[in-house]
């Protein structure tokens, strides 16, 4: 029984590995595919179409509710058709997907998010495809979730990143760390976009991620890691 055990696991464990190593590849490309395909179309329209920024300027959240409308069209513009390239391309990949998450979460406050919420059923209603009168950002948030693996785990082997991670002279690449530090930069990278939509979470993320970057820095724990590695 005890072999039989070990040989289901080993086959298991094979079997896993080998979808990691594909995993390393096709996931992040079919991603960088969709969401370049989506950005990509949402700023040829934009080129192409009036600037209708002005009807919402006041709807924007901070500081963008103070620029001029023709300065943020051609902003998200540019972002937008820019970002979808180095998504195909993967080039600059990190960069780009944490500047179209930013797009998106301004975009969600501007346009998708509910006027007028008091309890977290009020804004599940607004969780649609179609405006019934409380928001639709079912679609957004789901562009932001497909984004995060992008800015996380990057663009994968199938990329011009990892093309010029190999002409540097990286055989593979370096060891995940699952320090504070790691968490500090994850909260960061989340809390950034939500003081478009959320100021008060986007500050406590901000605020955990300066605490968890001290404790890293008073524990050592960064330095300890990048000689191990």
């Amino acid at each position: 029984m005890n072999a039989v055990l070990a040989r289901c696991a080993g086959s298991w464990n094979l079997l896993v590995a080998r979808l990691d190593g594909a995993g390393e590849t096709l996931p992040p490309f079919v991603l960088r595919l969709i969401m370049g395909w989506e950005f990509w179309e949402s700023g040829l329209e934009k080129l192409h179409g009036e600037n209708w920024f002005a009807d919402i300027q006041q709807r924007f959240p901070f500081p963008f509710d103070q620029l001029p409308a023709g300065f943020s069209w051609t902003l998200s513009t540019w972002t937008e058709v820019a970002g979808a390239l180095l998504l195909w391309l993967g080039l600059g990949t990190r960069v780009a997907a944490f500047a179209l998450l930013f797009v998106t979460f301004v975009a969600t406050a501007a346009v998708h998010w509910p006027d007028m919420w008091s309890m977290w059923s009020d804004l599940a209603k607004g969780y649609a495809i179609k405006d019934m009168g409380h928001g639709n950002f079912k679609l957004p948030l789901l562009f932001a979730v497909m984004l995060l693996p992008l800015i996380f785990r990057g663009a994968g082997k199938f990329s011009l990143d990892h093309l010029a991670s190999r002409l540097l002279g990286a055989k593979s690449p370096p060891a995940a760390i699952d320090d504070p530090l790691a968490w500090s930069f994850a909260s960061a990278v989340l809390g950034v976009p939500f003081l478009m939509l959320l100021p008060k979470f986007g500050i406590a993320l901000l605020v955990l991620a300066l605490l968890l970057a001290l404790a890293a820095r008073r524990s050592g724990a960064p330095t300890r890691a990048l000689r191990a590695s």
